[in-house]
């Protein structure tokens, strides 16, 4: 069951250092039965460990704060970042009730979403690649999606809806090593083919460039974006008519990623390496929302959250020459390791 909860990109991470360990005197030893876990033996002697995408790079506690998206908030706008407006934490029913923190409840949270006007964003407050977060847009989608999100995290953040370019930016000890623009999973009418069957199509694709990426088409907040849009699965959409069907951009829900690790203004690698700095880490995915464009100068952005164990392997499943540059990363990550 351990395998059960893995990030299926994560798990080739553990193939993937043992086969370039030897580049630098290391060897990877690979727990055998489910490959997510292992050792990192260097030629110096040093023996490091990693858990799916979590290496053994970063402090234990600055970790844990990044994964608590509200801590990681919180310390960031005190050091002065611009985090999500609005961004507030409140607890399951179980656990406000454990903490003894009523106020903070699913119907306070309610409140708080009108208090900032829908549509609001409701989210879990740990987790990664997307799951669980939500664009609402009235009372009954709030409720719907608060239930779901205290299904599989305790606490949930209520938060402004952003709008602009969604990007990630993962800084190893001082340096940028890797930008990404992150797109929402997409289809492109035809003008014949429904929204189902571009689905289809799409899935089609990633199969063919190796991505094991899963769409679910059943996804409710598919059918509550297409809803929004006047569309559902049956829809024909007219050719070169593009639209989106989740309002976040993770690649775990089919989304896409565009490298633009050499079109970066310095001002935005500045920003992401002291983020990283500040927050005691190392290793860390900055993701910016960025009202205009990664290449100019920083004006309107916002910090969307920080992570501690981003996954360096987000394209490499689009082709042998991104595959190439994901070893070379993963490389220059062991070397930083060794150290």
């Amino acid at each position: 069951m351990k395998k059960k909860h893995a990030s299926k990109e994560s798990w080739g991470l553990g193939r993937l250092l043992r086969k370039i360990a030897p580049k630098i005197g290391a060897t990877v030893v690979l727990e055998p039965e489910w490959e997510v876990v292992g050792q990192i033996a260097f030629k110096n002697g040093r023996r490091s460990y990693f858990r799916y995408n979590t290496l053994d790079l970063n402090p234990m506690g600055s970790s844990e704060i990044a994964k608590d998206k509200d801590y990681a908030n919180f310390f960031m706008n005190g050091m002065g970042y611009p985090t999500v407006p609005g961004s507030k934490a409140f607890y399951s029913e179980e656990w406000a009730k454990a903490i003894g923190s009523p106020s903070r409840s699913i119907d306070a949270a309610y409140h708080h979403a009108q208090k900032l006007g829908f549509p609001v964003i409701v989210k879990p407050n740990s987790g990664s690649q997307g799951a669980g977060v939500m664009l609402v847009h009235n009372k009954h989608e709030f409720y719907k999606a608060a239930r779901a999100v205290f299904k599989r995290d305790r606490v949930m953040l209520v938060q402004e809806q952003l709008h602009g370019k969604d990007y990630r930016l993962v800084v190893l000890d001082k340096k940028v090593i890797s930008v990404y623009e992150r797109i929402p999973l997409s289809v492109e009418g035809n003008g014949k083919s429904t929204i189902g069957q571009l689905l289809k199509k799409k899935q089609a694709l990633f199969i063919e460039l190796g991505r094991d990426t899963k769409i679910k088409a059943k996804d409710p907040r598919i059918a509550a974006k297409l809803k929004h849009q006047g569309l559902g699965l049956r829809s024909v959409l007219r050719k070169g008519q593009k639209i989106f069907l989740l309002d976040n951009a993770n690649l775990s829900t089919g989304g896409d990623s565009v490298d633009v690790t050499d079109k970066v203004h310095p001002g935005f690698k500045k920003l992401a390496v002291e983020i990283t700095r500040n927050m005691g880490l190392r290793l860390c995915g900055v993701d910016f929302m960025v009202d205009g464009d990664i290449s100019e100068k920083p004006g309107a952005y916002w910090v969307l959250e920080i992570n501690s164990a981003p996954g360096l392997d987000h394209y490499s499943r689009m082709g042998k020459a991104q595959e190439k540059i994901v070893e070379g990363l993963y490389l220059e990550v062991l070397k930083h390791m060794e150290r």
